[in-house]
């Protein structure tokens, strides 16, 4: 088992087919057939199940995808720390939410490069549970997320809190005075579980029970383009909803009888990069009290 017949076990699973997977890796289709049996045949399992008009994973490939991703995600991550450890001192790998990276931290970014040029930064933009799992697993060095970890060999501090704010399209005339919340019921309500935990559960909570929304996304920063020119809403952070309020694309409705909690937002790095993490976010530090 190499790292080729890895990368064609994983390009087969994403795309299906036997011929894509050898058009993406320039290989000759009899080519990824043998180094799928080949590996079949060391592990003594079948990985996928194949009809002519079909290619999917068994449960076993299932499993194995999941090996195999985090081998080739190891392997590519120390062939970069090895190449750029002669150009640059330190190599710092950090993971965020798409909202906490749009909402505060991008700008951080750029001037921790400014100020420092002789490091190099790989940013991975994901999900909260995602981050955490590549942290622990020595992928990342940082992670900015919506899940407090408490593990050892890790600091875990608040990094933000936003409110939320309710949103919707610029020329939607509806509730410039304010809504209710039996009126948000009866609107196009989209769910962002951005928040994943406690956050998602209250937005859930305002609504009846098993309340099927018209659309549900687990990353708020995508659900924007289905406000633009509709009469839909969302909650999003404020800070990153004032970015499109100000160019006058979306705006805020006030509630009437009803409020949101507060977005706790996490920073969570490994002791030993503590320095570093100090200095990219010391202008953003919250001011609250730290907890490991």
């Amino acid at each position: 088992m190499d790292i080729d017949t890895l990368r064609t076990f994983v390009t087969l699973a994403d795309t299906k087919s036997f011929t894509k997977t050898a058009n993406q890796l320039f290989v000759a289709q009899s080519t990824v057939t043998n180094r799928i049996n080949e590996l079949e045949k060391e592990l003594k399992l079948k990985l996928f199940s194949r009809t002519n008009r079909s290619v999917k994973l068994t449960i076993e490939g299932e499993r194995f995808k999941i090996y195999a991703q985090k081998v080739l995600d190891l392997t590519e991550n120390t062939l970069a720390d090895m190449t750029t450890e002669h150009r640059f001192e330190n190599h710092i790998r950090i993971g965020s939410a798409d909202s906490i990276y749009e909402g505060h931290l991008a700008p951080e970014i750029q001037k921790y490069r400014d100020r420092h040029p002789e490091n190099s930064l790989k940013i991975t933009i994901g999900l909260s549970n995602h981050l955490l799992e590549q942290l622990q697993e020595d992928l990342l060095d940082a992670a900015f997320v919506y899940i407090p970890l408490k593990k050892s060999s890790f600091h875990s501090e608040l990094y933000k809190q936003d409110k939320l704010v309710l949103v919707t399209d610029i020329n939607n005339k509806k509730y410039r005075k304010g809504i209710t919340q039996q009126q948000l019921i009866e609107e196009n309500y989209l769910m962002c579980n951005f928040a994943l935990q406690d956050v998602g559960q209250y937005i859930r909570k305002l609504f009846p029970r098993f309340h099927q929304f018209e659309l549900e996304i687990d990353d708020c920063m995508k659900i924007v383009p289905y406000l633009l020119g509709k009469d839909n809403y969302t909650f999003l952070p404020k800070d990153m909803a004032d970015t499109y309020i100000k160019e006058k694309k979306l705006r805020e409705i006030p509630l009437i009888d009803f409020d949101t909690p507060i977005i706790n937002s996490y920073i969570i790095y490994k002791d030993s990069m503590s320095d570093i993490i100090s200095e990219l976010i010391k202008h953003q530090r919250t001011g609250l009290h730290n907890s490991k």
